[in-house]
């Protein structure tokens, strides 16, 4: 079995589990299919942000647990969980993760 790398993000009430994995790409959250849990394009490139900044969109199968608030708060907490999950996974992305305010919590 792949090693699986494990990060938490929170914003406003939310707060996401992430687990990131070496895979094709897919992203599950809730376990339905990323595009099916946010029904707008913007929610999911929000979400998947800090993939498009390192640009391992797929390299990695990501499985994510998000409860609390709403869907912006949700997206913005599995981004966070996203981008330390990529941190832990190879430290040298945080600099450009950090660049684009990445890896700081937005506490709003």
């Amino acid at each position: 079995m792949s090693e699986k790398f494990y990060a938490t993000g929170r914003r406003k009430n939310s707060i996401a589990k992430v687990w990131l994995s070496k895979g094709s790409g897919e992203i599950s959250i809730n376990k339905k299919d990323i595009n099916t849990y946010f029904p707008r394009d913007f929610w999911v490139k929000h979400a998947t942000e800090a993939l498009d900044v390192t640009e391992t969109n797929k390299d990695f199968d990501i499985n994510v647990s998000v409860l609390g608030g709403g869907l912006t708060g949700q997206s913005g907490a599995i981004r966070l969980g996203i981008s330390r999950a990529l941190i832990n996974f190879d430290s040298s992305l945080k600099k450009a993760l950090k660049k684009d305010n990445l890896t700081t919590r937005d506490s709003r």
